[in-house]
């Protein structure tokens, strides 16, 4: 587990972000951290592998160099795109599990990160967690965003950490017990957004400012979004971050392995989207702090810094996200 990273802010809060690979603390979330960053807050990344089995999605980069490099090229990527966004950043150290075109766990190779034990993975988790002394974890939902083996694990072993990191009683030589006060699941694919996007795009094109082959392309890019299964129902929080899209889009480039600057990330001009839908959008799964929904900010709730670095040292309940009416 080594640094990339380390931002200079003392004060504020401190947010927690757990991925699977390089390139996913980018497209989910990014733009709400660099803005936390930005006003003072600690953001973490927590890479769990290190994206060793990934393919090369950018036609650029498919060179022979770069598979032979794959490991290092994607670790500089990494601290590239951290320090875009300001955050610190840890790894794991656990092997990419890769994607088996089989899609069945036997095929997964030996070792890797979905095959590991999820409370020994947990411990790792936890160990991060009492290092940092997070008020707020992001992480993955039960699909995983979609449904990848790492993804998966992260989810299970990001739970299974929330539960045991504030017990004193669980393996105190990782530290002294911490208990985070919010759990969010980053959406970052939702298909509500995408759809008034192509709105907004037609929009565009019916008044004149966009040529039919902008406006084709860009249509195209959308519909490999506007395709998946729609969570926007699920959404508790939205967090306007437009001010820093440009961020987090020079924060996906750096992943240049992985990020295709002609592909569907890209394919919505960033004024557009500014325009049309300046939030990210995250799901408060497990909290320790009465709240109100919906909210407009992951610390929404929270006591004052010093308050909640008590309550998270006194093992404090969960308690309900949506309370009995």
């Amino acid at each position: 587990m080594t640094d990339s990273t380390t931002s200079g802010a003392q004060d504020g809060y401190r947010v927690l972000a757990i991925h699977a690979h390089p390139d996913d603390e980018s497209s989910k979330g990014a733009a709400t951290m660099a803005r936390y960053i930005d006003e003072g807050h600690r953001v973490r990344v927590l890479t769990c592998t290190g994206g060793e089995e990934g393919s090369i999605l950018n036609p650029r980069m498919d060179r022979p160099e770069v598979h032979e490099n794959l490991v290092d090229v994607r670790r500089e990527e990494m601290a590239r795109a951290a320090e875009i966004l300001g955050v610190e950043h840890r790894w794991l150290g656990y092997l990419d599990s890769g994607l088996p075109e089989s899609g069945k766990r036997e095929d997964l190779p030996d070792g890797c990160f979905a095959l590991q034990d999820v409370d020994e993975v947990a411990a790792d988790v936890v160990a991060q967690i009492r290092d940092f002394q997070p008020h707020v974890i992001i992480t993955y939902d039960e699909n995983g965003g979609y449904p990848h083996p790492d993804h998966l694990m992260v989810h299970a072993v990001s739970m299974r950490a929330w539960e045991l990191a504030g017990d004193p009683e669980y393996r105190p030589n990782l530290g002294e017990a911490w208990a985070p006060l919010k759990l969010y699941y980053t959406h970052g694919f939702v298909v509500t957004r995408f759809n008034m996007l192509a709105e907004a795009v037609a929009q565009r094109q019916a008044n004149g400012e966009m040529t039919l082959r902008e406006y084709q392309h860009t249509m195209t890019q959308l519909a490999f979004w506007r395709a998946k299964q729609d969570v926007y129902p699920r959404v508790t929080t939205r967090v306007n971050a437009a001010d820093w899209f440009d961020r987090r889009d020079a924060a996906l480039t750096a992943h240049a392995t992985q990020i295709d600057p002609d592909g569907p990330f890209f394919g919505v001009d960033v004024d557009v989207q500014r325009e049309t839908w300046p939030t990210e959008e995250f799901e408060l799964a497990k909290t320790r702090v009465a709240t109100t929904l919906p909210e407009r900010e992951l610390t929404a709730g929270l006591p004052p810094v010093g308050s909640a670095d008590e309550l998270s040292q006194s093992q404090p309940p969960e308690v309900p996200v949506r309370p009995e009416q």
